[in-house]
């Protein structure tokens, strides 16, 4: 006694993956518009700093050669502006923007792209 018995093929196969198309033509436009994005340079808070740090040992790094430490909810901005870990810069040196917390550690960093470590910083009022 055989209960599984084999189907005709449905014919409205093909229209059952009728979304995936626009699916697809929708992604490739979300993608392409952020291929301009990298030209932009980012807004930063107009109380940014300009320095190069290298990570020795998280928390622990050297900003501009002298010794200095993250904050205990330090974010780091990579260059396409997702969050880094302090680890993944150990031994790196890098040209970055950063604000300090009220009690002088570094609080938030963005490790800058060529193009930004090329503009000046403006000057705050």
């Amino acid at each position: 006694m055989n209960r599984c018995t084999p189907q005709a093929p449905r014919a409205n196969f093909p229209h059952r993956f009728g979304f995936a198309a626009p699916l697809a033509l929708a992604m490739c436009a979300f993608s392409l518009s952020a291929w301009g994005q990298d030209a932009a340079t980012r807004p930063f808070p107009p109380q940014a700093e300009r320095g190069v740090i290298q990570v020795t040992q998280p928390p622990d790094l050297l900003l501009n050669g002298k010794p200095d430490r993250l904050s205990p909810g330090a974010r780091i901005f990579g260059a396409n502006n997702m969050l880094v870990l302090s680890g993944q810069l150990i031994g790196q040196k890098a040209v970055v923007n950063f604000v300090r917390e009220p009690n002088g550690q570094l609080h938030q960093v963005w490790v800058l792209t060529e193009a930004e470590a090329a503009l000046k910083l403006p000057t705050s009022p």
